[in-house]
Order: C-alpha cells, then structure tokens, then sequence
C-alpha cells in the first residue's frame, strides 16, 4: 500500500518539476530591443534653403465701407412710434423701418396749403392784368411787379410741396405721422432709439439706426511708420480672421493712408474684399500678411526652435542617437516655419519634436 501512494505521487511531482523548468527558460530569454523613450519622441528634418517671400504681419479690423454706410437721423422732431428693425437685420431702400409722431408735420402742411393759397391768387391777378394790359387799362411796369409776384408764389409753393415729399407726404394727406424709410439696400449694424423715445432733428447726437451695405467690406491694417518703406500699393496680401480657423483671404492693397493715426500712431492700409453671404462682419479683427520680395533661406519648423532668455538654438543630429545644441540667428518667423540667417547649413539634420526633451537632459 505505501508503495503504490508513493508511485501514485510521482506523476503529479514530475509534471510540476517539468513546469518550473519551462518557466525557468521563459524568464532566461532576454526582452526584445524596444526603443528608449527619448528615440520615440524624437523627430528630426533634413533643412534645406527655400525661396520664401518677406511678409510683414499687421493687426487689422474689418469695417463697412463708409460712402455705403448711413445713419438715420430724423428730419424732424418728433416721438418714435414704433422700429421695426433689430441689428443684424437685412432692409431694403425704401422699406418702411419706424413711424415718428411729430407737430412739425402739421406745420409743414399748413405752410403748403398757405403757399398754394397765395399761388392761386397771383395767377388770378396775373390773369386779369394780362386782360388790362391789352386793353392798354395798366402799365407794362405794372403787369412786370405782378408776374414777379405770381414767380415768387409759385416758388414758395415748390419749396412747400418739396418739404411735404422730403417728410414722406403726398400733397392730399392729413397725418401727423411721419414714416421712417430705409434710405439704403443693406444690413443694420445699430440701433440707437426705440418707441416712446424723443427726437430731435438738429441737436440729436444719436442715430435712430446704423445700415451699411457690406456685400464688399475693407480691411484695415496699422502700418508703423518705421514700416512703410516695405508696402505699396498693389502689393499683395494674406488675410486671416479671427473666428474662421483656417480661412486665408487675398487682396491687394488698394490705399495707404497719408496721415498718422492720432490716437494708435499708424498708418492705415485698406484692402477691400467681397464678402459673399456676409461672412466678414464689420469690427471682427484680422491679421494683414503683407507679401514683400523673394529671398532664399533656410527655413527650419517653428517647433525646432528654443528660445531661452537671449539665447536662440536647435538640436542638430551629429551621429545616429547623438546631437548637439546649435546656436542660430532667427530671420522673419512665419505661421509655422522660421527663416535662419546664421548658424546652420544646408542638408543639417534638425530636431524637429523632442527638443525641450534633449534641453532637459543637459540640464540635468
């Protein structure tokens, strides 16, 4: 009996040794070669020299062209009845945007029925005095005081009529009311009154409404008068918006301001651009690329380059695994490439990601 427990324990004690041998082997075997962390960030790019245009980059604004811009103002004083308009709103010329209750209305009409009155009494006296005159009853000279007088009347009575028209009356009406009128095709940029308010025609300092016309719109860009020897007109330019990532727009630069900005101290380029469904909206910022000559350089990645204090430098791979810090004069920087004038050659192979990794060890 003790020898068939001890044969029946053999097997399961010769299977056990057999797995720890094999583990055993497993753990003999080396790792395979994986790269080290700093290879795996590590990124580098042969640079080479490139034709790339100067660009000067000028702070701009976008804004409606002023000889398309109007702001309303009453013709007469008066109480606004009503608006009809937000900002932001598309209108039309000629459409009907408020009414504005005024007195002046009243007096405008009165002075029109009183000039028509003395019209038609000039010609009455005109007309029989033309009878005298044939008759040889009155005087040439005589006839001549009444024809200037029925001149005068008449003319009174156009200026009358004319003033009904401006107000936006026909002859035959009786309101008091006075409609607003849209005098332009474009979009409201402003509001500047609302029902119940008072206005007055000569002192009033604020707009009823804003309505500029921005199917084209200008862009403005401060020029530094140290800068202006490097734009003209016609140069090309890049445009970039704020809150449209990725859009660049082109134009040339159509004038340059010959006076100085008093309160920024620039010199203001205007390029004019369409501007297809509105996307441009007056007072948006922008940035204004001006594109100056051709010149031939080394151009490295924008992320090559470290600037630390008053030093500037790259790392340059020597050797596979081996690079050395490089100090570099920077040219003109761009979106995301910066100009070399000094300190590299053509054909360096040049940390492009990874750098501050390498600035780290050195400083360990």
């Amino acid at each position: 009996m003790k020898r068939q427990n001890l044969s029946a324990l053999a097997v399961p004690l010769a299977a056990a040794f057999v797995l720890l041998s094999t583990t055993a082997c497993h753990r003999d075997e080396a790792p395979p070669e994986t790269a080290t962390p700093k290879e795996r960030v590590l990124e580098t790019v042969t640079v080479h020299r490139q034709q790339v245009a100067s660009q000067l980059v000028l702070p701009a604004r976008i804004m409606a062209n002023p000889t398309a811009m109007v702001h309303i103002y009453p013709l007469i004083s008066g109480r606004v009845l009503s608006l009809n308009i937000l900002p932001g709103q598309e209108v039309h010329q000629g459409q009907k945007i408020g009414t504005l209750q005024s007195s002046n209305a009243a007096q405008a009409r009165s002075d029109f029925e009183k000039a028509k009155i003395e019209a038609d009494r000039a010609d009455l006296q005109l007309n029989r005095a033309k009878e005298l005159l044939q008759h040889d009853v009155m005087a040439q000279r005589d006839y001549d005081d009444l024809k200037a007088l029925d001149d005068s009347d008449r003319s009174e009575l156009e200026r009358a009529r004319q003033a009904l028209h401006l107000l936006g009356f026909s002859e035959n009406d009786t309101s008091d009311v006075v409609p607003i009128t849209a005098p332009i095709s474009g979009d409201v940029l402003d509001v500047g009154t609302g029902p119940g308010e008072l206005q007055r025609s000569l002192d009033n300092a604020t707009a009823i409404a804003t309505i500029a016309n921005i199917d084209s719109i200008w862009v403005a860009g401060d020029l530094y008068p140290r800068d202006q020897g490097s734009v003209h007109t016609g140069q090309q330019t890049d445009i970039t918006v704020n809150g449209y990532p990725g859009l660049t727009l082109h134009g040339a630069i159509e004038n340059i301001s010959d006076a100085v900005d008093p309160v920024s101290l620039t010199l203001k380029v205007r390029v004019v651009l369409s501007n297809p469904g509105h996307r441009l909206k007056p007072q948006m910022y922008a940035n204004m690329a001006v594109n100056g000559r051709q010149h031939n350089v080394i151009v490295v990645p924008a992320t090559a380059v470290i600037q630390s204090g008053h030093d500037t430098f790259v790392f340059v791979e020597t050797a596979p695994g081996k690079h050395e810090r490089r100090a570099v004069t920077l040219g003109e920087t761009h979106a995301d490439i910066d100009e070399i004038t000094q300190g590299l050659n053509d054909g360096d192979k040049v940390v492009s990601a990874g750098a501050e990794l390498l600035r780290a060890e050195e400083a360990q």
